[in-house]
C-alpha cells in the first residue's frame, strides 16, 4: 500500500502542486503497471482455473471417487492367494518313565497352498453396487464443474471488482487535486476580499472530506488486490485499461426469460447434483434389500506339504468348496439398515423438489439483475455527462466571480464524484451480472468463453 505525506506550503505554486499531483498520480497507478485487454483478462481466468487450490482439491477428488467403479467391479472377479509356513520343532531332554534318558528328536515341516475364491450369487449387491459407483463418478464430475463455475465466477468477480477499485482510486484522487486547488485559489480570493474566511473553511472542510475518501479508496484497492491474488494466484496488476471491459468479449446469452429457465434445467450443476443424489438414494436401498438374498460361492484350495522328518515326507491335497449362506436374522441391522437407507431417499426427492425450486428462483433473480443493470449503466453514463457539464458551467461561474458561492461548487464536485463512481460500480455491476447468468444456467466455463472470444 503506497503512502502519502500531504504538504502545505503557502509559498508553492499552483503550478507546482499540479506538478506535484501528477507525480503522486503517476506513482500511484503506473509504477509497474501492466495494460490488460481482453485476452489477458482470459490469461487471468486460465490462471486460476490451473492454479486455484480449491479446484485442485476437487480435481483430486473426482480421481478418487472413479476408482470406486473399479473396487465395485473387483466383487465379480475371482480372489487368488498364496500362502506358505515353515516350522521346526526341537525336543530335547527327553526321558521314560524309569528315568532312562531319550535322544533329542527334530522336527521340520512346510506347508504351500493356492486358494481362489468366486462369489457366484450376491442377490444382486454388487450390480447395484457398480450402478452406484457409475452414478458417484458423475456426481464428482458435476461437483468438479460446480466448482469449476464458483471459481470462475470468483475469479471474473474480483477482476472488476479491481477495475472497480483502481477508478473508484483515481476519481478520489482527482477529487483531492481539484479541492487542493479550491484552497489555493480560495485563499487568494479571501486576501482580495472576494469571498469570506467562512467560504474559504468550506473548501478546506471538503478537502480534508476528500483526503479521507481517497484513504479509504485505497484501503479498499489494497484488500481488492489481495483478494485477487488468492483466487487468481498472480499478482494483481495496477492498471486495467478499458480496452479490457467484457464488451470485447462476444457472450451468448440466452434472449428471455423462458430460455435462461430451460438452460437451467437442463445444466445448471446444483440441479443435476440433487437429481443424481435421489438416483444414488435409490441404488442404496437397492443394495440392503440384497443383503436379505441368500449368497453362493465357491472356494477352490491346492496346498502342499512337507515333513523331513516322518515317513511320509510329502503330502499334496486339493478341495473344493461350494458354500451357500442363507441370512435369517442379525439383530435387526439388516432391517434397520434398510428403513435407513429408505428414509434417505426421502429426504433425497424433499431436497430435489426444493433445488428445482431454489434454481428457478436463483435464475430469475439473475435475469432480473442482468436487465436491470444494463439499464442501470445507461443511466449512470446520462448521469455523469450532466454533472459533468453542470460543474463545468457553476466553476466557470464561480472562478468569474459571478453570483456562484463556495458551496455550490463543492456541491456540484461532490455530485461530479458520486455520479462517477456510481458509473464505474454500475459498469462492474453489468460485467459480473452476465458472469452470473452464464453460471446459473451451466455455462459458465473456460472452454465457453474462449469461444465467445
Amino acid at each position: 500500500m503506497q503512502s502519502f505525506i500531504w504538504i502545505r506550503n503557502t509559498d508553492l505554486t499552483e503550478s507546482s502542486l499540479t506538478n506535484m499531483k501528477l507525480i503522486i498520480f503517476f506513482i500511484l497507478f503506473s509504477f509497474n503497471s501492466s495494460f490488460l485487454s481482453a485476452a489477458d483478462f482470459l490469461t487471468y481466468l486460465e490462471s486460476a482455473y490451473k492454479s486455484n487450490p480449491v479446484l485442485n482439491a476437487e480435481r483430486e477428488n473426482y480421481k478418487a471417487i472413479r476408482e470406486n467403479i473399479n473396487i465395485s467391479r473387483s466383487e465379480f472377479l475371482p480372489s487368488v492367494s498364496v500362502s506358505g509356513s515353515q516350522s521346526s520343532q526341537q525336543n530335547s531332554n527327553r526321558s521314560n518313565q524309569d528315568g532312562v534318558s531319550l535322544p533329542s528328536t527334530s522336527n521340520t515341516s512346510e506347508t504351500q497352498s493356492v486358494s481362489i475364491d468366486q462369489k457366484i450369487f450376491q442377490g444382486f449387491q454388487g450390480y447395484n453396487s457398480i450402478k452406484k459407483s457409475k452414478l458417484e463418478s458423475e456426481q464428482a464430475a458435476l461437483k468438479l464443474k460446480n466448482t469449476e463455475q464458483k471459481i470462475l465466477l470468483q475469479s471474473a468477480t474480483v477482476y472488476y471488482d479491481l477495475f472497480y477499485k483502481i477508478k473508484n482510486a483515481k476519481f478520489n484522487l482527482a477529487n483531492v487535486d481539484l479541492f487542493e486547488r479550491q484552497v489555493e485559489t480560495d485563499s487568494s480570493r479571501l486576501q482580495k476580499g472576494e469571498i469570506t474566511l467562512t467560504d474559504l473553511a468550506q473548501s478546506e472542510s471538503s478537502l480534508a472530506g476528500a483526503n479521507a475518501k481517497f484513504i479509504a479508496a485505497e484501503t479498499e484497492l489494497l484488500t481488492t488486490k489481495s483478494n485477487f491474488e488468492r483466487i487468481i494466484r498472480l499478482p494483481a496488476p495496477e492498471e486495467l485499461t478499458k480496452d479490457s471491459f467484457i464488451k470485447n468479449i462476444d457472450l451468448n446469452f440466452p434472449t428471455s426469460l423462458n430460455t435462461a429457465l430451460s438452460f437451467s434445467e437442463k445444466n445448471n450443476p446444483k440441479l443435476l447434483l440433487a437429481k443424481l443424489d435421489y438416483r444414488i438414494s435409490e441404488k442404496n436401498v437397492n443394495i440392503e434389500i440384497s443383503k436379505f438374498s441368500p449368497s453362493a460361492s465357491v472356494n477352490y484350495t491346492q496346498s502342499q506339504s512337507k515333513d523331513f522328518s516322518s515317513s511320509v515326507d510329502e503330502t499334496e491335497q486339493e478341495s473344493l468348496k461350494a458354500t451357500v449362506t442363507i441370512p435369517i436374522f442379525k439383530g435387526g441391522k439388516n432391517y434397520s439398515s434398510l428403513k435407513k437407507a429408505k428414509f434417505k431417499k426421502k429426504q433425497s426427492s424433499l431436497i430435489l423438489q426444493d433445488k428445482v425450486n431454489e434454481v428457478k428462483t436463483d435464475t430469475a433473480n439473475v435475469w432480473s439483475a442482468y436487465q436491470s443493470s444494463e439499464s442501470v449503466l445507461k443511466a449512470t453514463q446520462a448521469q455523469v455527462k450532466a454533472a459533468e457539464i453542470a460543474n463545468e458551467g457553476i466553476t466557470l461561474e464561480y472562478d468569474s466571480g459571478n453570483t456562484r458561492t463556495t458551496l455550490e461548487v463543492i456541491q456540484s464536485r461532490s455530485l461530479l464524484l458520486e455520479a462517477r463512481i456510481s458509473n464505474a460500480s454500475a459498469e462492474r455491476n453489468f460485467a459480473v451480472s452476465k458472469f452470473k447468468l452464464l453460471a446459473v444456467i451451466g455455462e459458465l466455463t473456460l472452454k465457453n468463453l474462449k469461444n465467445f472470444k
